[in-house]
């Protein structure tokens, strides 16, 4: 399980990123570097790190469910995600 503060400081990240894109997109066809460099840091989308849904692990991430490797697992083998079945964990 992650921390609280982990996950409050990336729902942080998200709002900065949603708050600041437009501007950043503007400076980028603008060719405005020295605007970009004013912008905050986390105003950029790459800072923002992948986190599962349900337990907010950043590690073992699997984009397409959304979910990190475990809890795909333990979901797996409790049947709750359909079409998948065990073959040799």
């Amino acid at each position: 399980m992650a921390k609280e503060s982990m996950k409050a400081r990336e729902v942080k990240r998200a709002k900065t990123v949603a708050k600041y894109a437009e501007k950043r997109k503007a400076l980028k066809e603008a060719g405005d570097f020295e605007g970009l460099q004013k912008l905050p840091k986390n105003a950029s989308p790459i800072r923002m790190h992948n986190r599962c849904k349900l337990t907010g692990r950043p590690k073992g991430y699997m984009r397409q469910f959304g979910i990190s490797r475990v809890t795909f697992r333990k979901m797996a083998n409790e049947g709750l995600i359909p079409g998948v079945r065990k073959a040799s964990w």
